[in-house]
């Protein structure tokens, strides 16, 4: 039986012509270099390759990719390695790694629009706006590590998807290196442009399987002023119904409102004893809120308004408006730990799924009670972003167990996650993607002429079968 494209062998011929291409900077067949792109940043699964490549412009980039098509190399292309999905992750193709291509081609505040190179780190482009004095408002807590390209390709969220939406909803144009090696610029940075198919949404959440993004034109706003509010309530119904109370307050100018359990704060403060609980309470959960504004003053009282109103009703317990963007930042330290420190806990069994905003009361409850029918102990950490409905659902091992218990009902508890979510109208991905993790869950669930259209597409563009084989569909 033949190889399949991934785990080919490469020829001294593709070596050498590589290598000449890429000059001595731009290739790694060291140890050390390849272990290091073949273990994503969570380490839940190793993978491998042969060879690094390091391109340092969009044509050189596409003479390789060439060179990959007349050789059948199969290409795994990667950003900063964070993603969650095994869909970053090598294993048996050669890596094109973006991280020489980190470049601001261009920043254009009257049209309110940025163009930078695909291997930038998103922190970049949030600098480079804020230096215009203009916003980049995708926000997420791997900022300083994920990439442009990564970010489109993974289609990601963060937590300001209420107000801006998801990353594919704020390009505006890309430059794409397709798996024939050809070049598409389609790096307009036009709000009206109804010529024909809107390519660059294809390749948004694509995964790197049609193509490796080069640059991109995105979409900047004006600065903002915020004011954050941590806010304690008994119940996820009264969470629910406090971000309708609050948008009637403040409307789209609502940027995040994040559902946090006690639990996880708990869980924080036992790997970080330096973080402080902002509010304590025996309440069950916490919402951080956050409003973005013109002025300080009109966000914040506009918070308070709101907030009043929530307290005399009973949809809040308590709320406690960050003073100044240092109490702001603790509010938000807190939300950002909780997925690093889970391990005080032990292993968990992670999720990534949405449901409808207002069937977020009753998914939690119905998920609870059968994991708890399943294994009792099991510590439940559900957080994220009610806003857009995407909940980050972790079953961890209990903080006292003797010894694991979890990983015996690893798949069990996946399946009822995911069971239910689909139960109440959601979605067993949200923001981390498909990649190989979920890929043929997927394909049971998802419409019979949705995964033939999206094959369709992918034998179109790369007939070979080259880049990113096995990622979100399975490979023919």
């Amino acid at each position: 039986m033949s190889q399949s494209v991934e785990t080919k062998a490469l020829s001294a011929a593709f070596l050498d012509a590589a290598k000449a291409l890429l000059g001595d900077k731009g290739w790694r067949t060291d140890e050390a270099s390849l272990a290091q792109v073949s273990m994503p940043w969570r380490t839940y699964q190793s993978g491998h390759t042969p060879f690094l490549a390091l391109p340092n412009s969009t044509q050189q980039t596409a003479d390789l990719v060439k060179l990959c098509a007349l050789h059948s190399v199969a290409i795994t292309p990667q950003g900063g390695n964070t993603g969650l999905v095994d869909g970053g992750t090598p294993h048996g193709e050669i890596v094109i790694s973006m991280r020489r291509m980190t470049a601001v081609r261009g920043i254009d505040p009257f049209n309110n629009s940025l163009t930078i190179e695909s291997g930038a780190a998103l922190v970049h482009a949030q600098d480079t706006a804020k230096s215009a004095n203009r916003l980049f408002p995708l926000s997420l807590g791997s900022e300083g590590t994920a990439t442009i390209g990564g970010l489109i390709s993974t289609n990601a969220g963060g937590v300001a998807v209420l107000r801006y939406g998801m990353m594919r909803d704020l390009i505006l144009g890309l430059e794409v290196v397709l798996p024939s090696g050809e070049i598409w610029n389609g790096l307009s940075g036009l709000r009206k442009n109804n010529t024909g198919y809107d390519l660059k949404h294809l390749f948004a959440g694509a995964e790197g399987t049609l193509g490796i993004i080069t640059a991109a034109t995105l979409k900047l706003f004006p600065t903002v002023a915020k004011a954050s509010a941590w806010i304690t309530c008994s119940n996820a119904q009264s969470v629910v119904e406090l971000l309708a109370l609050i948008r009637d307050h403040a409307g789209d100018t609502v940027t995040s409102f994040e559902i946090i359990p006690a639990n996880a704060i708990d869980m924080v403060r036992a790997e970080m004893p330096d973080i402080r609980d902002p509010n304590p309470s025996a309440e069950k959960w916490r919402v951080l809120c956050e409003l973005s504004m013109a002025k300080e003053t009109h966000a914040r009282e506009t918070m308070e308004t709101a907030l009043e109103t929530a307290l005399e009703t009973g949809l809040a317990v308590d709320a406690v408006i960050a003073e100044n963007l240092t109490q702001a930042d603790s509010f938000w330290k807190i939300r950002e730990s909780i997925p690093l420190s889970k391990r005080a806990y032990g292993a968990s069994i992670n999720h990534d799924v949405a449901v409808p905003v207002s069937q977020i009361p009753a998914y939690l409850e119905a998920t609870q009670a059968e994991i708890a029918a399943l294994v009792p102990s099991a510590e439940i950490v559900a957080f994220g972003h009610v806003g857009d409905g995407n909940l980050h659902y972790s079953a961890c091992e209990p903080k006292d167990a003797s010894e694991p218990i979890l990983s015996d009902f690893s798949d069990q508890i996946t399946a009822i996650v995911h069971k239910q979510a689909m139960n109440f109208g959601g979605s067993i991905s949200a923001e981390h993607g498909v990649g190989r993790l979920k890929r043929d869950e997927l394909e049971t669930i998802r419409p019979i002429a949705a995964t033939s259209a999206m094959k369709a597409i992918k034998k179109a563009l790369d007939p070979q079968g080259i880049m990113n084989p096995n990622r979100v569909i399975r490979s023919d």
